[in-house]
């Protein structure tokens, strides 16, 4: 809502309803909840005359009823005319022109009119008894923000030379209305630094909510205290506005708080709460605190701010029941023909799938704006009803003149624009989005990019990719997407190497899309980089890597005889299952087609021996070459690196140094790893060093990320941070990253939170960060900010992976998900975990419940830790195996403490190694030990 100038006496003041909006599925309240000021001045000014108006006769209006009369009927050029005319006019004194005056300023605020509002501040400027007063110039510093100008507010404010405590509550307060937090939070501090005036209760909401605008909890608690010492926190407005902030910033349990100790609550109070559930995710929140607020004995009664919050909700849980109860109340209260009730309403019902209902409601609705047009054309499309769509949208541009589709209108429109017989549509829609300037909208952009390709035009898909001046991940995934689904695969192919030279990374989606390009070419080479890429980057595994071996048998038992290049993918798609018996078979084909005296193979095979667990085979097969290039030594060392046996590594590094084989980049890479999983940190250091001075190599990003994670995983950030200053060039997500898991680690939450804010800042689209940033506070009990950065990833879209662990027996790879119930031997598998946990708990097993990050009961985070998928995975893998066999476990994730620590216990009561490939490295469990040394 819009604010207006603060009042003259705080006794005066009249509360207000907040009013909301919705936006991307979300509801924020516009209302900062403080009181508009009355129309009517009864303040003296400096001149000790009233501002009052005179009595008039019935039949005669006073100056500023007329003025207020052309203001009502927006006649505000007339007003200020008529101003101007009667300047002379002895019949009006000044007290009646000064509030002439203002009744017009308010008019032009309101209306956002900022040319008359600039000629009244003139008039007023160059006149002798008004330019001082302090209610008009209170009035225009309010008028010119309510206009979108709070740079001449500013500049009025500083050429006064006396400031009262209400002009510098209407220039905070304008501030905050255009969105300017820092300028807001900045004057306010000048205020109570360098004035005399005390921040009142007009004062405090305003720079709460500018707290809340920031997202910056420690500010708002500050403002909480001032409001506390002050005691202005029994005030309604400032405890509604702090509801309002918590909410914002994710902190519920404080918004509650609030909430339940406020000794007056209003409408306001209520909506505040249930906004601030709504944008937390708490949805069931949400209707209780509705449910209540209709029984409570304030006896009050939902408005329409109530209304449009509550709606949202319901569509957003497809609750269907509770959106009937809502429409029927809202029919109660006679609030139907609202129209932005009669919106959420249609809106709630198309989501909710009643097509037909939210039709009837569209159809009585005589009162249609642009919203109402886009939530039917929406319901239509996500339908799939392409005739209903376009029928819908030539109704809507046929029977309004003043209403127009805008950039909703079309993205809700393109996506049933599937095929050939669509694209002259496409065309029109894209036409009509030029005219209108819409094409700078990246999403609009983006649609048509995807549109174009799926009706087979892949030329103006590419027309409209290049016309942008800054393509993001989904542009590119847009115009990648749309040349591998529609007939140019190689070109998809060439769009992604595109993408990677502008320095962008791609996500899984980009990967999917490039894999079916590799589909399309029977590229299998191609293919298996693009996997090999989308496992070093951490994105989820995918079935093509099977089908990429039983490619590879098919050509075998075919009689086709397959090149080193053919043999080093093959080794690749072992190394990323970790599927050891199936390379060592291909390892004896190899050997028998006299292929492994080529260097490259060689090192592939030394490669998959390593990443399948078997380091000592490794270090066998690199032994036993004729010629060691620095390509061997690198992926030796590199092998150590993973198993975390840093001392080895450096062994083989210095060894390789004293036969004058001279390291690149990727050795160093390889050292640095070493150092980093073996936690030896001086080392790593040392080396870090010798690569600039003694080998004349510039690190690069990658060698940073190993240095700052070595340090990290030290505990030592202060070294970490002083290096990310010093590095050259920006760090990239993998470093804050790493940070951030060391700053769960440690514990160290006001670092987490600021590496938190540069992680999402880089990647705001990338799931992994946003589980990273919700397991530190986990780990420290903040479940108010876990529950909001969970919202958040639900109204984005986001969905954290499930943890997936593998193993391989008798020569087939068997998956497990966490908690999975639907395996065809579950009831026996955990049957067998039952009795592990049985032989543990007597030699020392301890379930790590700290480990669970989710608000649960003690039990209910036992029964969850004996759902983890390695525990499945080693269950299954003791049931199916001789007694004595090594079981060699991958995890998609990285291991948890309480499965690392039960693992080493079952390692000790069954007899039996088992090696656990998570995300970071490898651990090997024996005897009750991990090689990692509880260093990981």
């Amino acid at each position: 809502m819009a604010l207006v100038a603060p009042p003259f006496s705080c006794r005066h003041r009249l509360p207000i309803h907040g009013t909301a909006h919705r936006s991307n599925g979300r509801c924020f309240l516009k209302s900062i909840f403080i009181p508009q000021a009355s129309l009517s001045l009864t303040t003296q000014n400096h001149q000790g005359l009233s501002l009052t108006p005179t009595n008039t006769s019935n039949s005669e209006l006073s100056l500023p009823q007329e003025i207020n009369k052309l203001c009502e009927s927006g006649n505000l050029a007339e007003a200020l005319v008529l101003l101007q005319r009667d300047s002379d006019n002895v019949a009006f004194d000044l007290s009646q022109r000064a509030e002439a005056m203002s009744v017009l300023l308010q008019a032009c605020g309101h209306r956002k009119d900022i040319e008359v509002g600039r000629k009244l501040h003139e008039v007023v400027a160059t006149s002798t008894q008004f330019s001082n007063n302090p209610v008009l110039t209170t009035r225009i510093i309010t008028m010119y923000s309510m206009c979108g100008s709070p740079w001449d507010s500013r500049t009025l404010f500083d050429q006064l030379q006396t400031k009262n405590l209400y002009q510098w509550n209407s220039l905070v307060s304008g501030y905050t209305r255009n969105e300017l937090w820092y300028d807001a939070m900045s004057l306010f501090c000048e205020l109570v630094t360098v004035t005399e005036h005390k921040p009142d209760n007009f004062t405090l909401p305003c720079v709460i909510k500018a707290c809340g605008g920031l997202l910056d909890m420690g500010l708002g608690q500050a403002v909480h205290g001032i409001a506390v010492k002050m005691s202005l926190i029994l005030d309604v407005f400032v405890g509604n506005a702090l509801i309002a902030m918590y909410g914002k910033c994710g902190f519920v349990k404080e918004a509650v708080k609030v909430f339940e100790y406020m000794p007056e609550r209003n409408l306001v109070s209520w909506n505040s709460m249930i906004c601030g559930f709504s944008e937390n995710g708490f949805s069931q929140e949400c209707f209780d605190v509705f449910r209540e607020m209709l029984v409570g004995e304030e006896g009050l009664i939902p408005d329409v701010a109530t209304l449009v919050t509550i709606l949202p909700v319901c569509a957003g849980e497809e609750n269907v029941e509770m959106g009937k109860m809502v429409h029927g109340l809202v029919v109660k209260l006679g609030l139907d023909h609202e129209l932005m009730v009669s919106n959420a309403l249609m809106d709630m019902y198309a989501k909710c799938g009643f097509l037909s209902k939210a039709h009837a409601l569209f159809e009585k609705n005589d009162n249609k704006n642009v919203v109402s047009w886009n939530s039917m054309i929406g319901g239509y499309s996500r339908e799939g009803n392409v005739g209903g769509t376009f029928n819908l949208l030539q109704k809507m541009q046929m029977d309004n003149e003043k209403i127009k589709a805008n950039e909703v209108t079309i993205l809700n429109v393109l996506p049933v624009c599937l095929e050939k017989s669509e694209l002259l549509n496409v065309k029109e829609l894209h036409g009509y989005s030029l005219r209108h300037r819409f094409q700078y909208d990246e999403l609009v952009a983006n649609s048509f990019i995807s549109a174009y390709a799926k009706c087979g035009s892949l030329s103006s898909a590419e027309h409209v990719f290049y016309g942008l001046e800054a393509k993001t991940v989904s542009s590119w995934n847009a115009l990648i997407g749309g040349c591998a689904q529609n007939g140019d695969p190689l070109k998809a192919l060439h769009l992604f190497l595109q993408m990677r030279y502008s320095g962008l990374n791609p996500d899984w989606f980009s990967i999917s899309s490039l894999l079916l390009a590799c589909a399309h070419l029977k590229s299998l080479q191609n293919g298996k980089e693009i996997q090999g890429f989308a496992y070093r980057n951490g994105l989820e595994t995918d079935p093509f890597i099977d089908e990429a071996l039983n490619l590879f048998r098919q050509m075998v038992s075919n009689g086709i005889q397959p090149y080193e290049i053919a043999i080093m993918s093959v080794f690749g798609a072992c190394s990323q299952l970790s599927a050891l018996q199936l390379g060592k078979e291909i390892h004896c084909f190899a050997l028998k087609a006299h292929l492994t005296e080529d260097i490259f193979v060689g090192c592939s095979i030394i490669d998959m021996y390593a990443k399948c667990g078997s380091i000592e085979q490794s270090q066998r097969i690199f032994d036993r070459l004729k010629e060691k290039d620095e390509a061997s030594w690198t992926v030796m060392i590199a092998g150590y690196g993973i198993h975390g046996r840093g001392k080895e590594a450096i062994e083989l590094f210095e060894k390789m140094k004293r036969l004058r084989l001279k390291p690149d980049g990727f050795t160093f890479i390889g050292i640095l790893m070493a150092c980093c999983h073996g936690g030896l940190v001086e080392e790593g250091l040392n080396y870090f060093d010798q690569m600039q001075t003694l080998h004349g190599i510039e690190p690069q990003l990658a060698h940073y990320s190993c240095v700052v994670d070595m340090l990290g995983r030290a505990g030592r950030f202060n070294d970490a941070l002083k290096l990310v200053d010093e590095m050259p060039e920006k760090p990239d997500a993998g470093i804050w990253s790493s940070l951030l898991s060391s700053c769960r680690i440690y514990g160290e939450l006001d670092l987490g939170k600021k590496v938190a804010e540069k992680l999402l800042a880089l990647e705001p689209d990338k799931a992994e960060n946003y589980v990273l940033v919700s397991n530190l506070f986990a780990k420290l009990g903040n479940w108010d900010i876990v529950r909001r950065v969970r919202g958040r990833m639900k109204a984005i879209g986001l969905r954290k992976d499930v943890g997936c662990s593998w193993i391989t027996v008798g020569g087939k790879i068997y998956h497990f998900v966490v908690s999975d119930m639907m395996l065809p031997e579950a009831e026996e598998i955990h049957k067998v975990w039952r009795r592990l946990e049985e032989k543990i708990s007597g030699v020392g097993y301890i379930p790590d419940t700290g480990s669970v990050l989710h608000e649960l009961k003690e039990e209910e985070k036992i029964e969850m830790l004996r759902g983890h998928s390695e525990k499945l995975a080693i269950s299954f893998g003791l049931l199916k195996t001789p007694k004595g066999v090594t079981l060699r476990i991958c995890k998609n994730l990285r291991i948890c403490r309480d499965c690392h620590n039960a693992i080493k216990f079952v390692s000790k009561v069954v007899d039996r190694e088992i090696i656990v490939r998570d995300n970071k490295r490898f651990h090997h469990f024996r005897d009750g030990f991990c090689s990692c040394g509880d260093y990981w």
